[in-house]
């Protein structure tokens, strides 16, 4: 889950401060009566020193002020020398605290504790040079999703129809793609437009997903369909080792092209996708190779992502669902 980053401006530094916009923070503190030189500089998030409450833990009384006091709505900030056990007994009751850092392993160590994390971080002006990194581990790094070969079953042209192609405003990479399925249950690594092609330069920021009905994933374990997307939103992009990490869509192109039906089986499930019928999409092999549509064949292996779960618009739940 994307986590909030605030970064520390005391005392006040115009660059670093510059750096922080740069980086993607999500606000500024500085001191009383600062706010405006922060302001100058972006449109941000800016927060007073007195805004936050920072409270060392020393006791069991000070785990329980903790509590109260983010179950008030308070912005309740740990310091970064403190306990991981106190951090976890406050964490299994609320994960609404942050807590400051001031190195890259200081805020993987924040959001990797009792595997939820804290609910945010305040990065100090001595993590500034690991600021990037941080906003990246901490907003972009969504952690793995379980991929599966899945043997290819039939392959069937089924005539025109609208589908998507998803722009995003990310440069992805090999083995990068979208899970996307007739099912939110069993959806398919469709590949970036990474790979040069005789006919097509490649366009590394775009997935072309499939039909405007299809199942894709989204940040938080949620889906929508394809044909929700619009720009500002944020996907979930996947590699072939299942590693995951959050894109915004910057543009969706819907238009009418003809289709293929790709069916395949894992484990004696069975699942399908429809996709463009052209050489530029591809798939992921089990060896976690790009491989075009029309280079595949009934017996080949695509990797896959198996999910027991059903959806109720997006959200998970537990409800038996039949869906063909």
């Amino acid at each position: 889950m994307s986590k909030k980053i605030y970064f520390k401006a005391i005392p006040f530094n115009k660059e670093l401060v510059t750096l922080a916009l740069e980086s993607g923070v999500d606000g500024i503190i500085v001191r009383g009566g600062e706010e405006s030189q922060v302001l100058a500089l972006g449109r941000i998030q800016v927060l007073k020193e007195e805004d936050l409450l920072l409270i060392p833990i020393k006791s069991k009384q000070d785990e329980d002020e903790v509590i109260k006091k983010c179950s008030l709505g308070k912005l309740v900030v740990l310091p970064e020398d403190t306990e991981i056990i106190p951090v976890e007994n406050i964490l299994a009751r609320t994960q609404e605290v942050g807590m400051e850092v001031s190195s890259l392993e200081k805020a993987k160590t924040a959001l990797g504790i009792l595997e939820v994390g804290v609910g945010f971080l305040v990065v100090t002006s001595r993590g500034a040079k690991d600021l990037k990194e941080i906003v990246k581990v901490s907003k972009l790094k969504q952690g793995k999703v379980e991929l599966q070969p899945a043997t290819i079953k039939n392959i069937k042209n089924i005539g025109l129809g609208h589908r998507v192609c998803v722009d995003t405003v990310s440069l992805l990479s090999t083995g990068q793609g979208m899970l996307v399925g007739n099912s939110s249950k069993f959806t398919f690594l469709i590949h970036a437009e990474t790979e040069a092609n005789p006919y097509v330069a490649p366009r590394p920021f775009r997935v072309n997903a499939g039909g405007v009905h299809s199942y894709t994933f989204l940040p938080q374990d949620k889906t929508c369909y394809l044909e929700e997307l619009e720009p500002g939103k944020e996907v979930l992009i996947v590699n072939n080792q299942g590693e995951t990490e959050i894109a915004v869509v910057g543009r969706v192109k819907t238009e009418i092209r003809p289709l293929l039906l790709l069916e395949a089986e894992v484990d004696g499930l069975q699942g399908s996708v429809i996709i463009q019928n052209a050489e530029t999409i591809r798939l992921v092999d089990a060896k976690g190779k790009p491989v075009s549509v029309v280079q595949l064949k009934e017996g080949d292996k695509v990797l896959c992502h198996v999910d027991e779960a059903g959806r109720h618009f997006g959200m998970r739940i537990k409800e038996e669902i039949i869906e063909k």
